[in-house]
C-alpha cells in the first residue's frame, strides 16, 4: 500500500512538473506583433508566402545586397547561427527579406547568400515584391523603417534578428555586433 501511495505521489509530481514546463509566450518574450501577408520568391525563384511559416519557428532579418555597412556582417552572423542550430539539431527556418527588390533578383540573392555559406535547406532569401510592399510590410508588421535614402542606393532598415512563431513576432535580438547566439538558441528550444 505504501509503495502504491509513493508511486501515485511520484506520478502526481511528474504531471505537475510537466504542466509547469509550458511556456507563457507573453511573459517570456518582449514582443507580440503579427506578420502581415506577403508574397515573395526565394533565391531559386520558388514562390513563398508568409502562410508557409504558419506552423513553424523562424528567424527573420532585413537585408539588401548592395549594403555597404551592416548587411554582410548580419548575414555572416546568421550563417554562424545556422551552423550552431544545425549542430544542436534545432529545427528552425531562416528568412532574409530583401528591402531592395528592384536590384535583388533571385540570382543576385543566391550569389550573395553563397558568399556566406548559407544552407538553403532552411534559409530563404526573399524578393519578388514591390518596393512599396516591403516598406509597408516592415513598417506595419515589425514596426521598423525600411526606406531608400534619397539620392543613394542605400536603404534604412532594421538590424535586428526577429524570432517568430507562425505569424507572431516574439522577440528581437542584436544582429550586427554581440549577437546573443546562446540566448537565441535557448529561446528557440523553448518553443519546440
Amino acid at each position: 500500500m505504501v509503495k502504491k501511495l509513493v508511486f501515485i505521489t511520484f506520478l502526481a509530481v511528474l504531471v505537475l512538473v510537466g504542466c509547469s514546463q509550458s511556456i507563457n509566450l507573453e511573459e517570456h518574450f518582449s514582443l507580440n506583433g503579427t506578420v502581415e501577408p506577403l508574397d515573395a520568391v526565394n533565391q531559386v525563384g520558388e514562390k513563398v508566402k508568409m502562410s508557409d511559416y504558419e506552423d513553424k519557428v523562424w528567424l527573420s532579418t532585413f537585408i539588401f545586397t548592395n549594403c555597404d555597412t551592416v548587411c554582410s556582417p548580419m548575414t555572416a552572423h546568421i550563417a554562424t547561427l545556422q551552423e550552431q542550430l544545425q549542430d544542436e539539431k534545432v529545427d528552425v527556418e531562416l528568412v532574409s527579406f530583401s528591402i531592395d527588390p528592384e536590384h535583388d533578383t533571385p540570382e543576385v540573392l543566391k550569389g550573395f547568400a553563397e558568399q556566406f555559406g548559407a544552407d538553403f535547406k532552411n534559409w530563404n532569401f526573399l524578393t519578388g515584391y514591390e518596393q512599396a510592399e516591403i516598406e509597408s510590410f516592415s513598417n506595419t508588421s515589425f514596426l521598423v523603417p525600411a526606406a531608400k535614402l534619397e539620392g543613394s542606393n542605400q536603404f534604412v532598415h532594421s538590424t535586428s534578428i526577429y524570432l517568430m512563431k507562425g505569424n507572431t513576432i516574439l522577440e528581437q535580438y542584436e544582429g550586427v555586433s554581440e549577437v546573443p547566439n546562446e540566448k537565441i538558441v535557448e529561446d528557440i528550444k523553448l518553443l519546440q
